[in-house]
């Protein structure tokens, strides 16, 4: 990233503010660093070789004080407002990478951009604080006092100045040399603890099954390997940084001592007056302080600086082209899926290929098939999450023609679809808040009769798909709080609690993937029952189904199959011929 990327200042408006004070409070400490040295200079050089008292040096050692105290709290308010400041930004660059990766869908998140999008906004993120709190205050500094002091040593003697001009030029020099390295150790090092924490999300995730197998110990060798890599990769840009701010240290107080020899020698031969030579000694650290400080801190920055790159590579990823015309009324209009194929990721196959189907409105349709052949996939696909490759999705209303979903507002599309994934995708909350889909329904004070219907069909919802029995067992009841994911219920109360969302939300299409996986007889009954009332409902339904007990249901059962992308470019051919 450059010194002060364009892209930070866009994306992070608390960014752009802490700029703006950083450059203020950066001129008041290029004038309060040039009038302490002058004052101390000055109160020195009188006090040595005019001789003059305590009192006729109180009024510059008054002056002093004051402009010690004001550096001080220039200091302060700038340590201050960087924290706030990093805190806010990475908040703010946080929230649209989030957004943006949701904004690319489940296909881009399944392509190994998921655990790294998880890395980067938790711990990865986090490190660019010490680019702002650190780092960015030094580079002001180093544009503002830097170019200050030197013109003002040059106005005090210029034999300093060309000095001092002539070894600046050091200090980036050798910057950059160590720069470099330190730059590329900090990119392996955010890869490796992006690949342990991919390793780290597989495995919980998958614990569980690895635990029903007696596997659960399995991956820790590998996981203990990833964070060793870690640490070494760490530690040897630990070292970088150590080895380079002493490097920088050296070479700073080697300036500063010619610059230092030559006042001496000048003041011998009575070529300069004390407090000349005085005021410019002083000067001299405070050239060179700046540009040190930016060298020793972007060290300590390089893990921020690669994780921000990376937030922007997320950020400038296109986003699929989205439509605008209102979604028609999925309780009157089919949907249909027509010659759709869509690419798996790493291979050359198509699944699904060449699917055509059609979703009519109360009808129950079972998409069958083997695993891996694009079942989910073209769930995805009709859901509006993943663009087909070729083919399309279009939404056929009762009057009018044929709208392509890629033409249609997806939030007007959302909102009359009820979604019930492999794994049930629970917010946290009571569990009479997470069967209603979020917060309660709002019902007046005194609108009993209102709260009571809501009551009622929450309690016919949840008998029919036995949560009722799950509730009873309950310590709380419907009060039972809920952590992320459905915690502290097990896989098949889980799915009953999904069901019975299903069930009390309005939506005209409800889509089952895998609805009676992982789930004993007892819980599959629960399905069929229910799939059976959202039949009754009048509502449609799309199930992704392998059992028989679920196709036995469907008016219509599609079988989905993959083929070789060469196949089907040969049948393509064929066709066209």
């Amino acid at each position: 990233m450059k010194p002060l990327d364009p892209r930070l200042l866009r994306h992070a408006r608390a960014a752009r503010r802490y700029v703006g004070l950083t450059v203020v409070l950066g001129l008041a400490v290029a004038g309060l660093v040039i009038a302490q040295a002058l004052l101390l200079g000055q109160a020195l050089g009188s006090a040595v070789q005019d001789g003059a008292d305590l009192a006729e040096l109180a009024p510059l050692i008054g002056w002093l004080v004051a402009v010690v105290a004001a550096r001080a709290l220039v200091a302060g308010a700038q340590e201050r407002y960087a924290h706030r400041a990093a805190t806010r930004a990475i908040g703010e660059l946080r929230a649209q990478v989030v957004e943006r990766a949701t904004a690319l869908g489940p296909r881009w998140l399944a392509g190994g951009a998921g655990p790294r999008v998880v890395t980067l906004v938790t711990r990865g993120l986090e490190n660019l604080e010490p680019y702002f709190v650190k780092y960015l205050p030094q580079l002001v500094l180093a544009a503002t006092v830097t170019p200050a002091t030197v013109l003002v040593v040059l106005g005090l003697d210029w034999i300093s100045a060309a000095i001092v001009v002539g070894t600046i030029p050091l200090v980036p020099l050798f910057m950059v040399l160590v720069g470099r390295l330190t730059q590329g150790r900090s990119e392996r090092g955010l890869r490796v603890m992006q690949r342990l924490g991919s390793q780290v999300l597989d495995l919980l995730a998958g614990l569980p099954t690895l635990r029903g197998f007696g596997r659960e110990r399995g991956a820790a060798g590998r996981v203990a390997d990833l964070g060793r890599a870690h640490r070494r990769a760490t530690m040897g840009t630990l070292r970088i940084a150590f080895l380079s701010g002493m490097v920088l240290e050296l070479l700073t107080t080697l300036a500063v001592a010619l610059v230092a020899v030559a006042i001496g020698m000048r003041l011998v031969y009575g070529q300069m007056d004390l407090v000349t030579g005085l005021t410019v000694l002083v000067l001299a650290p405070e050239v060179y302080l700046p540009l040190r400080q930016v060298g020793a801190h972007f060290h300590a920055s390089t893990d921020g600086v690669a994780a921000a790159e990376q937030v922007f590579e997320v950020l400038e990823t296109p986003l699929p082209e989205q439509g605008s015309q209102p979604c028609p009324d999925l309780r009157t209009a089919a949907i249909r899926l027509r010659d759709v194929s869509v690419r798996a990721p790493g291979r050359d196959v198509l699944a699904p290929a060449g699917l055509d189907v059609e979703l009519r409105p109360g009808q129950v349709l079972a998409l069958t098939g083997a695993s891996g052949g694009g079942k989910t996939t073209a769930v995805s696909v009709l859901l509006g999450l993943l663009r087909p490759d070729t083919g399309a999705v279009e939404v056929i209303p009762a009057v009018g023609d044929a709208l392509p979903l890629a033409d249609v507002d997806l939030a007007t599309y959302w909102s009359q679809v009820s979604w019930l994934p492999q794994r049930p995708v629970l917010e946290p909350g009571t569990v009479d808040e997470v069967v209603w889909g979020g917060a309660l329904p709002h019902t007046g004070a005194g609108d009993s009769r209102a709260s009571d219907a809501r009551t009622s069909a929450r309690d016919r919802a949840a008998a029919l798909t036995g949560l009722d029995a799950v509730v009873a067992a309950l310590p709380e009841g419907w009060d039972t709080p809920l952590g992320r994911g459905g915690s502290g219920l097990s896989v098949g109360q889980r799915q009953r609690v999904a069901l019975t969302r299903a069930l009390l939300s309005d939506a005209p299409l409800v889509v089952l993937d895998e609805p009676t996986a992982h789930l004993d007889a007892a819980s599959e009954d629960v399905v069929l029952r229910t799939v059976e009332a959202l039949r009754r409902d009048g509502r449609t339904v799309l199930l992704v189904a392998h059992r028989a007990s679920l196709t036995t249901l469907a008016d219509q059962v599609v079988e989905v199959r993959p083929a070789d992308v060469d196949d089907a470019v040969r049948a393509g051919e064929e066709v066209a011929a």
